[in-house]
């Protein structure tokens, strides 16, 4: 084959095998338009619906924080308008319209519970050229408020020595004020007071004596002897027999001779006596009133009575008092159960102790039996005050014959240690308040460590007094609020 022959079938076969892909660029050109086109579309649709979806986005965070605020302020307790009206202008003053609203409310004498739901639809700008014409935006919230149950003891002191240096006009000024802060009209059914004063002793009153088991000796108080172990525990036992306090006064050298006794160790007043779950500011204001100073003090007995009114174990006891009509109804089923065993679905009852005293333990002293065991014998030391008749009628060496110290100021304080440790292991809180006694250590330091913490303690001087009862009550209705 000549050379001329060769070289032309070379350039047909190239232009066959190269000239199809020239040809289809050529041809395809209007192709590439419309894919680049298609892939402009595609991003103007994607910036669209990111356009759409934070439009969407703001909708539902305005939805849900107007939805918090409207909840938070329908489920406050002092709110009188309805819950439903509360949220629904929420709504109305965030501007928020084309949308659905639903709101729950669940409430009861403690608590409100406010639930609410709301949907917004947002009209889309550039979803809907893929067929979606809105994006419904949700919120859901809900608030609740409860106010605890609350049930305090309230333990005055008002021996003798609160008679000096108006202490006793400034603790009833603190302790009325301190009632007042506690039961308000909308709190009268929540928090009862049960008002403990003492002396040496404590008189429980007729009500709550006469449902103990009692080996009563006479008629003249209605006062039990503790012995130690009873301070180990926060229970009355109303399975056990008490003993009778002595009615007789201790006193002083040539008191003098009285009918009867003026200032026994444990008095027999009747404004001297426990008021228990009481919440009528004016009855507990009045007896407060009518305190007066007496003779000795005896801070653990009180502090047994504070806290073994807190226990349920005493419960069929104030039952037995509302049935009386001396307790009011509302109170029926108190005191309520420990902390520890209140169900996670029922709301806790703040226990709490206020503990006041402006002195120390003392010494407790008791006539020996054998000269205090029969009728005419009661009927003697009703009218002779102990060292009055000893210095008048008994030898001096016969003296010690005729009463016995069954406890020191020392176990009394351990004794008070053990009842307060065990009120604070039943997470009873505890405030103690030291009143004019900053010159005694000791004496402090026996109530700072009462206290629930050293911040439950409060160490105060003259009108003093009311600035503690006041931050104790604030404390208390702190807790008593919870959102």
């Amino acid at each position: 084959m000549s050379d001329t022959k060769k070289n032309g079938l070379t350039k047909r076969l190239m232009n066959h095998v190269f000239g199809g892909p020239k040809r289809f660029v050529r041809e395809e050109n209007g192709a590439m338009i419309i894919f680049g086109l298609t892939i402009f579309m595609m991003m103007l649709v994607a910036s669209g619906m990111a356009i759409d979806f934070m439009r969407h986005e703001n909708m539902r965070t305005r939805l849900q924080a107007t939805l918090d605020r409207a909840v938070l302020a329908a489920a406050d307790l002092d709110q009188q308008n309805s819950p439903q009206e509360v949220v629904e202008s929420y709504f109305e003053k965030a501007g928020l319209d084309n949308y659905e609203l639903y709101v729950d409310v669940n409430e009861g004498l403690n608590y409100r519970t406010v639930r609410a739901q709301a949907q917004g639809n947002v009209r889309s700008m550039f979803l809907n050229m893929v067929g979606i014409d809105e994006i419904a935006a949700p919120a859901i919230g809900g608030a609740e408020e409860r106010v605890n149950k609350v049930e305090v003891s309230l333990v005055l002191d008002i021996s003798g020595s609160m008679d000096d240096n108006d202490k006793l006009e400034n603790m009833q000024i603190a302790a009325k004020e301190f009632i007042e802060a506690m039961i308000t009209e909308d709190t009268e059914e929540l928090v009862s007071v049960s008002l403990i004063p003492y002396t040496g002793h404590v008189n429980a009153g007729e009500d709550l004596y006469s449902f103990l088991n009692v080996n009563e000796r006479h008629s003249y108080n209605h006062c039990i002897e503790f012995e130690a172990e009873d301070f180990t525990t926060t229970t009355l036992d109303r399975n056990k027999t008490y003993e009778q306090v002595q009615h007789y006064e201790y006193s002083g050298y040539y008191y003098g001779y009285n009918v009867p006794i003026d200032d026994p160790w444990c008095s027999d007043k009747p404004d001297d006596t426990i008021i228990a779950y009481q919440n009528d500011v004016s009855t507990l204001s009045g007896r407060i009133d009518n305190f007066a100073p007496r003779t000795a003090t005896g801070i653990h007995y009180a502090m047994k009575w504070g806290v073994a009114l807190l226990d349920p174990d005493i419960r069929p006891v104030i039952d037995d008092l509302i049935a009386a009509g001396k307790v009011p109804s509302v109170f029926s089923g108190r005191p309520a159960n420990w902390k520890a065993d209140t169900p996670v679905t029922e709301q806790e009852t703040i226990k709490t102790v206020v503990l006041m005293t402006d002195g120390m333990n003392v010494n407790q002293y008791r006539i020996e039996n054998w000269a205090y065991n029969s009728s005419s014998e009661y009927r003697h030391w009703r009218k002779y005050t102990l060292w009055y008749y000893l210095n008048n009628y008994v030898n001096w060496w016969n003296h010690g014959n005729y009463y016995d110290q069954i406890m020191t100021s020392d176990d009394a304080d351990d004794y008070l240690a053990d009842i307060c440790a065990a009120a604070r292991a039943k997470e009873i809180l505890v405030f103690s308040i030291a009143f004019d006694i900053s010159d005694n250590p000791d004496a402090l330091a026996v109530m700072q460590n009462c206290a629930s913490s050293d911040s439950h303690f409060y160490k105060v001087e003259g009108v003093e007094i009311s600035e503690a009862f006041g931050d104790i009550a604030s404390t208390i209705n702190q807790l008593r609020l919870i959102q």
